[in-house]
């Protein structure tokens, strides 16, 4: 048997910080031998929310360079871009039109991004979990890596993957595969600076709530200066109290590549004037690598656009047999 194919992508809405780094990317890079990867870049998925279109294809190409920077080897991993493959948006037709509402009106991250815009809620904004399905599927993977937050998606691909095979395949022989969550427990969900209890996230105001992977060393020791701790002496995980200590105990562990054990015997008697430095110093570390090689890989235009296009090719082929498999099933003439 071959190795397992894998599924992941990311927005390409700049500002890429350590929340996608060890909550996503640094987990493919880790494991990118083990599977067949294919990585994507969610340029569709990045116009649910205003944007600006001139700088959509900048930070696609951006993503691109810092998927490589970050470690992906081409030996390994596809990577290509959502938006070259029309198949994702003929897919998700299909998908709609046997996905009920209700389904997606029950979406946790619908109701939050839907209050966050008002008035200005788009269609794209219910419906990208739909779209996320379509890409999803269309690559017939065994495993999606996820954060918590992002179970609730893939339990919708797979009911959309039971209904399609249920209307329009047979037992034996079901049109579409069901993937399985891929989910590491440490490091799934990287809270803000700013209030251990949210998400770091791309959208928040505050650039103080983020490591961006592109920060220079005194951006980096401003913000880990500047973010909320507490005034309880010593620090050590898992204290529901303490939010901000726990993440940043973590986000230490996880630069550091020590074991949690390692750091929490480390850093029990510490005070925040003694831990802040040492994160800091450790984050900077981390991040050096990846920014000299995203600079190199940033020099030569030439050779990311032929890693997109090979992407592409590859990708491609996958897709458009997933979507004459689908459109075969749902009773579709094929072209003369």
């Amino acid at each position: 048997m071959g190795k397992q194919r894998v599924l992941s992508g990311v927005q390409p809405t700049g500002n890429y910080h350590l929340g996608n780094y060890l909550g996503a990317i640094r987990n493919w890079v880790e494991g990118q031998s083990q599977y067949e990867n294919f990585l994507f870049v969610a340029d569709l998925h990045a116009i649910t929310v205003p944007h600006d279109p001139a700088k959509l294809a900048e930070n696609t190409y951006t993503l691109v360079a810092l998927y490589l920077a970050c470690g992906l080897d081409l030996e390994y991993s596809t990577i290509f871009v959502q938006s070259h493959i029309p198949a994702h948006s003929e897919l998700t037709w299909l998908f709609n039109c046997i996905t009920p509402l209700n389904w997606l009106e029950r979406m946790i991250q619908f109701k939050e991004k839907a209050v966050k815009q008002g008035e200005n809620v788009n269609v794209g904004l219910l419906d990208y979990p739909v779209l996320m399905a379509a890409d999803i599927l269309l690559y017939d993977p065994d495993k999606v890596p996820v954060g918590e937050d992002q179970k609730q998606h893939l339990e919708l691909t797979r009911d959309i993957a039971i209904r399609l095979n249920d209307q329009f395949g047979t037992p034996d022989k079901p049109v579409l595969k069901l993937p399985e969550p891929l989910i590491r427990k440490e490091g799934a969900r990287v809270m803000s600076l700013t209030d251990g209890t949210r998400k770091m996230s791309k959208s928040d105001p505050s650039e103080l709530s983020r490591i961006n992977l592109l920060d220079s060393p005194e951006d980096i020791q401003k913000k880990i200066k500047r973010c909320k701790t507490d005034v309880t002496k010593g620090l050590w995980f898992d204290d529901p109290e303490r939010p901000e200590c726990n993440n940043l105990l973590t986000l230490y562990m996880l630069l550091s590549l020590k074991t949690k054990e390692a750091v929490a015997a480390e850093c029990k008697d510490m005070g925040w004037g003694q831990f802040k430095p040492l994160l800091t110093e450790t984050t900077i570390e981390a991040l050096k690598p990846i920014q000299q090689k995203y600079q190199a890989v940033m020099e030569d235009k030439g050779y990311v656009e032929s890693v997109m296009r090979q992407g592409r090719e590859k990708a491609e082929a996958i897709a458009s047999s997933t979507l004459l498999k689908v459109k075969t099933a749902m009773g579709y003439s094929m072209p003369f």
